[in-house]
């Protein structure tokens, strides 16, 4: 009897022993709870045209993303507690490749956050996976009216400008009554979007639009889509164009200027700005040159990416991508860390943050971001090698805010 009692004593002791041992092993690895040391993540995959015919856009935009995380968390890549990982996945500007790379990110990394992409077209394959997985998606440079418009869903958040804010920008530079302008475009959502909100702007102005031409977003000989528009005897060609494969040196060479036809367009990238010597002197829009905002993010931005990228500064979309990478640190600093998408949703409608262009807000009604764009000249400016944009006067974003389409 006794020794079935020491039994039972020695059991009761190491069932003891081996509680406490398990509740300290817990306590010690940490997991979520308060004594853990390590940090949870906030995950964000970045859609971009890392190779394709829009390269160059999806590399200023991952430039201006990384730096923009860096400027937003003064250097700690950490956010209201979280350490912040970026996973970057190149669309090859491949509307299917896009939805393979985006649905990796959601199922296979469990990303917290979409950004991207270059592509119009990309983007818009990508948005209804936003919806379906609940997951915020930032939209950065993609511009084609129809992402906030008639594909919005309520997941969908856009830092870029889009085709109507860059309609009311390019009709301000020339539309008036008894104008008549031509338009070329690729044949692709961008285009079609692009032409569609800037005839609209224009003709409120008082401009006619005498014909539409559409051509190739691949194409390289554009001769037969130009004569289209010299035949339509417009006073002036708005030119929408976004890749390497620009028109600019045979509009050069078919001398439309010379024929009377004055060109108007969006500023370009550098590089495109390298092919428009010889439409020096041309009124247009831009959406950023470095010189153009005054402002300490902007001086930040350029400074920083001078010392990072051998003296380079900052391109046509690396703003953009700084924009999206600060709208998400600020919305977790705002929600204090809570990654719930509905919270996200509450806090981002209506919230305004600074960035190179100067004070942003995403719109409660689609969550376009309502910006600063600017009217321009181009000018030669001594020691540059390619056409300045010189600021005519700032658009404010109240003046460019687009029409509600969703």
């Amino acid at each position: 009897m006794k020794k079935s009692m020491k039994w039972s004593w020695l059991v009761v002791l190491l069932s003891f022993v081996l509680v406490m041992s398990t509740a300290c092993n817990s306590e010690s690895s940490g997991g979520s709870g308060e004594g853990s040391n390590e940090k949870e993540t906030v995950k964000i995959g970045v859609l971009a045209s890392l190779t394709g015919a829009l390269e160059s856009y999806g590399k200023q935009t991952q430039r201006g993303f990384e730096l923009g995380l860096e400027y937003a968390t003064d250097g700690t890549m950490e956010v209201a507690g979280k350490k912040i990982e970026v996973i970057f996945e190149d669309t090859e500007t491949k509307p299917e490749v896009a939805v393979q790379k985006a649905t990796k990110l959601l199922e296979e990394d469990e990303v917290d956050f979409l950004m991207g992409s270059s592509s119009s077209g990309d983007t818009l394959a990508v948005l209804p996976l936003a919806e379906e997985y609940e997951k915020i998606m930032v939209v950065e440079p993609a511009v084609a009216d129809s992402i906030t418009g008639s594909e919005f869903n309520r997941y969908i958040f856009r830092t870029a400008r889009n085709s109507s804010q860059d309609a009311v920008a390019g009709a301000a530079a020339i539309a008036k009554d008894g104008v008549k302008i031509a338009t070329l475009a690729p044949d692709y959502s961008f285009g079609r979007d692009g032409v569609a909100a800037f005839k609209a702007a224009a003709e409120k102005l008082g401009a006619d639009v005498v014909h539409e031409e559409y051509a190739d977003p691949a194409a390289t000989d554009f001769t037969s889509n130009i004569q289209k528009v010299i035949d339509s005897k417009p006073d002036y060609l708005f030119v929408i164009w976004a890749g390497a494969n620009s028109p600019w040196n045979q509009i050069a060479d078919m001398k439309l200027q010379e024929k009377g036809i004055k060109i108007s367009t969006g500023a370009p990238d550098i590089a495109a700005l390298s092919a428009m010597e010889p439409l020096v002197g041309m009124e247009g829009f831009s959406v950023y040159y470095h010189e153009l905002p005054d402002n300490e993010v902007n001086d930040w931005l350029v400074e920083e990416h001078k010392k990072k990228y051998d003296g380079d500064v900052p391109d046509l979309f690396t703003p953009g991508g700084m924009s999206a990478a600060i709208s998400i640190v600020e919305a977790i600093k705002k929600t204090e860390g809570d990654l719930d998408p509905e919270t996200l949703i509450e806090t981002m409608e209506g919230m305004s943050f600074d960035t190179p262009k100067g004070k942003m807000t995403f719109r409660e009604e689609d969550h376009q971001a309502l910006q600063t764009l600017y009217a321009i000249r181009l000018e030669k400016k001594e020691g540059v090698p390619y056409p300045v944009p010189v600021l005519v006067r700032e658009l404010s974003p109240e003046e460019t805010a687009p029409p509600i389409m969703n």
